[in-house]
């Protein structure tokens, strides 16, 4: 997922892009409202986050701007302004949701993945497939080689992640902030251990293996892996 982050000031601009980034998301980051037009114009974003008070153009003007050129990339504005006119102006403007600063980063995640989730869900698809595996998103159903495979909320969820990042190595880190909704390096065990409780469920009876180890790196799921 892909997104445009435009903040003037230089050190929550940088913390939020870092954040993000660790969450597992691509972010482009904008330090005023003429580039962010630019970015917002030319480029293909997942969500926008867009400050109000910017040098150049300030968040509305900026927005007015992208929906003028047609993008209809959900838009999340952060402000000071906790104003009731304001924020509905912004809605008005075709913002979808408002932040008021200061804010903790662990709400502008859950909004950020509410925004997500709503922009995509009427695209996703209805099932994924790796080889012989089958993953059912509407029925939350899980099979291999036509047997049907058990799973818990965190097994299913995580086999989703890899899956939707399937060929790509995933750090533990970023399977703990996505799957498990937090950040925490010392404690790698717990993701350690879920994969090789999921491994046991859809890799030892069957070939060929899926979720390889890429020795201090992650996981990754792969059809050619092993």
């Amino acid at each position: 997922m892909k997104i445009l982050l435009v903040e003037d000031e230089p050190k929550t601009g940088d913390y939020l892009k870092q954040g993000l980034s660790e969450a597992g998301f691509i972010v482009d980051l904008a330090r005023d409202g003429a580039d962010g037009l630019h970015l917002g114009q030319t480029g293909t974003y997942d969500l926008a986050i867009l400050d109000v008070m910017l040098p150049t153009l300030d968040g509305w003007q900026l927005l007015a701007g992208i929906r003028r050129a047609g993008c209809e990339t959900p838009v999340l504005f952060l402000t000071a302004r906790d104003r009731v006119e304001d924020r509905v102006k912004g809605l008005e403007l075709g913002a979808d949701d408002y932040l008021v600063k200061p804010f903790a980063f662990a709400e502008l995640l859950a909004r950020v993945r509410t925004l997500l989730r709503r922009g995509t869900r009427s695209k996703e698809p209805e099932r994924m497939v790796a080889a012989d595996l089958e993953l059912d998103l509407l029925r939350r159903r899980v099979s291999r080689g036509g047997r049907r495979i058990d799973l818990t909320a965190k097994e299913f969820a995580l086999l989703e992640l890899l899956l939707r990042r399937r060929g790509e190595v995933l750090a533990r880190s970023l399977i703990a902030s996505q799957v498990w909704d937090m950040n925490f390096d010392s404690d790698t065990n717990v993701i350690d251990v879920a994969v090789r409780r999921l491994r046991a469920k859809i890799d030892d009876d069957f070939e060929p293996k899926l979720i390889r180890t890429v020795r201090g790196m992650g996981y990754v799921l792969e059809v050619d892996a092993g």
